[in-house]
């Protein structure tokens, strides 16, 4: 990674922005003040909430940090958003959404509320927030479902912010390297949410590639920084991207359990509860390709939820707030990566410290290992 970049959080984890409000300003400062760097998520909120945020974290910490943005989506092929590669997206589908929606009744009944409007609006508020993020610029700003333009990072390297965008496959890497961006952050399949692909293409079927063979991939297609994600909840794991290539390593899941993460506790509760055995790919609750662990809502709606993001995001909104509310984990989305069952309850900057401890010893038995040592 630059030197600039590297020199914005001494140790070589990234906090993952995990949208619906879990990537709280308390966790982000817990984990920059441990020597990562922390993430916020705008995902999801409106501009201003960004902001109140930004505000919040500033006044928890005075380390570097990051902004998450998600990328417009559009409404036909060939739409302009300012994304590379997202425009030739699949159309909205409103009668496949309708279908859904007919299917979606029964839960609306069961949890006594009403659906979503699907209409709610596709661009996240994309333009508003970048408005915001140039007049009060942040150290870092990265970006998924899309590449920004090359007009959007020239601006903000103007304000001094660094840039990151997520790719799944070595051809997005390309993509995000074509646009100027800082580095990659190479996502793979075994991720917890949402995948960040360019394109949501639904014949793949939410087909992906596992992390260490993205890394190695995308380290020969473009000569960006990678930043890897997917999975890693070890040390030992850090280590192993870093040696594959990566700069830093970027975890969700492991923070999602921490106290300082704003995770629902029956959410928290589930990565390690015996009754939720493994994660899924699903299309259920918000229209895109995103790991959860599978529950009863996944199992049910999954296999007829259809290609049409945002829209059964918002259809589904009410839904998972109810269950929420009434203490349902079989009714919510539990993003997970696959290495869930290795979460931890440590508060976030403890986390840190334990992964930095368990990424040096790693380092030197690979080291023995290297130099001929015995213990192998």
């Amino acid at each position: 990674m630059s030197s600039a970049l590297t020199d914005l959080f001494p140790h070589p984890i990234v906090q993952a922005p995990m949208a619906g409000g879990v990537s709280v300003p308390r966790l982000a400062a817990a984990v920059c003040e441990a020597g990562g760097l922390g993430f916020l998520a705008a995902g999801y909120k409106t501009a201003d909430g960004m902001y109140q945020e930004i505000k919040q974290l500033r006044g928890l910490t005075g380390r570097p940090f990051g902004v998450n943005l998600f990328m417009p989506q559009p409404e036909t092929p060939g739409a302009g958003t300012g994304s590379t590669g997202a425009a030739d997206a699949a159309p909205f589908n409103a009668s496949a959404v309708g279908v859904y929606a007919h299917q979606l009744a029964g839960e609306a009944a069961w949890y006594e509320t009403e659906l979503g409007d699907p209409g709610c609006g596709r661009d996240d508020g994309y333009d508003t927030k970048l408005a915001v993020l140039l007049d009060n610029p942040v150290p870092v700003v990265s970006f998924h479902f899309g590449v920004p333009s090359r007009e959007v990072v020239d601006s903000l390297h103007r304000v001094g912010t660094f840039t990151l965008v997520t790719a799944t496959t070595a051809d997005e890497a390309r993509a995000v390297e074509r646009a100027g961006a800082d580095a990659v952050i190479a996502q793979g399949v075994e991720a917890g949410g949402h995948q960040g692909t360019h394109r949501d293409h639904p014949e793949t079927g939410g087909a992906g590639i596992g992390l260490l063979s993205l890394v190695a991939q995308v380290r020969e297609a473009v000569s960006l920084p990678v930043v890897a994600a997917g999975g890693i909840m070890r040390g030992a794991q850090i280590a192993a991207v870093l040696a594959a290539g990566a700069s830093a390593a970027q975890l969700g899941t492991a923070f999602l359990a921490t106290p300082e993460s704003g995770a629902h506790a029956l959410h928290k509760d589930a990565l390690t509860n015996p009754l939720f055995v493994r994660t899924e790919l699903t299309r259920a609750f918000s229209g895109r390709p995103a790991r959860g662990l599978v529950n009863r809502f996944l199992r049910e709606h999954g296999p007829y939820a259809p290609a049409a993001y945002p829209e059964v995001h918002h259809l589904t909104a009410p839904l998972r707030k109810a269950a929420a509310k009434a203490g349902d984990a079989q009714g919510m989305a539990l993003w997970a990566g696959q290495g869930h069952r290795m979460a931890r309850e440590l508060p976030a900057g403890e986390l840190v410290e334990v992964l930095m401890a368990e990424l040096a010893s790693a380092g030197t038995a690979l080291t023995r290992y290297v130099s001929g040592g015995t213990d192998r």
